[in-house]
């Protein structure tokens, strides 16, 4: 496993939309167990391939929970959404920036796992907001793009004392 280089948002690959995965190999495997590496240095909940460079339609992201499950989703779609909420998110390509952005509550995704089977996950609050955040990132958008409103630094300290 290697840490990789997280791109900043003012990189082309990053506005791109990443490509379908036709091959599941041990190129891509190892693509994601050093995207889960660099996303636990980075301490951040999600990574999608081509904030590290790799425009394939690769995610890993964690489940928040105690176990501290991670994802590793292959050409991942979305087959339903409910619901609507507004949450505060960041952004490991977006440092030290921070808005709140609508997402659905409930997220049911399809994909392949890194074995190539078939997986159908349903997930709701913070996991279904991660795992879109991450889904927006292999469509070549950011949260800049999404955010209703940024918050300046004093507004975030003051949206994570209210919660």
């Amino acid at each position: 496993m290697a840490l990789r280089k997280i791109l900043s948002d003012n990189h082309p690959v990053l506005r791109t939309r990443a490509q379908e995965v036709k091959n599941i190999n041990s190129a891509v495997s190892r693509l994601i167990d050093d995207m889960i590496e660099t996303m636990r240095e980075a301490e951040g909940v999600g990574l999608a391939a081509n904030q590290v460079g790799v425009p394939k339609r690769i995610l890993v992201a964690s489940d928040c929970q105690e176990d501290g499950e991670v994802y590793a989703l292959i050409n991942p779609r979305c087959e339903e959404k409910e619901g609507e909420e507004i949450g505060v998110e960041g952004c490991l390509s977006v440092p030290g920036q921070y808005g709140q952005v609508p997402r659905c509550q409930k997220v049911t995704v399809s994909a392949l796992n890194r074995k190539g089977e078939k997986v159908r996950l349903k997930l709701e609050g913070l996991p279904a907001r991660i795992l879109l955040h991450e889904m927006d990132h292999l469509d070549g958008i950011l949260i800049t793009d999404k955010a209703i409103r940024m918050l300046d630094p004093e507004e975030l300290k003051s949206e994570e004392e209210s919660t």
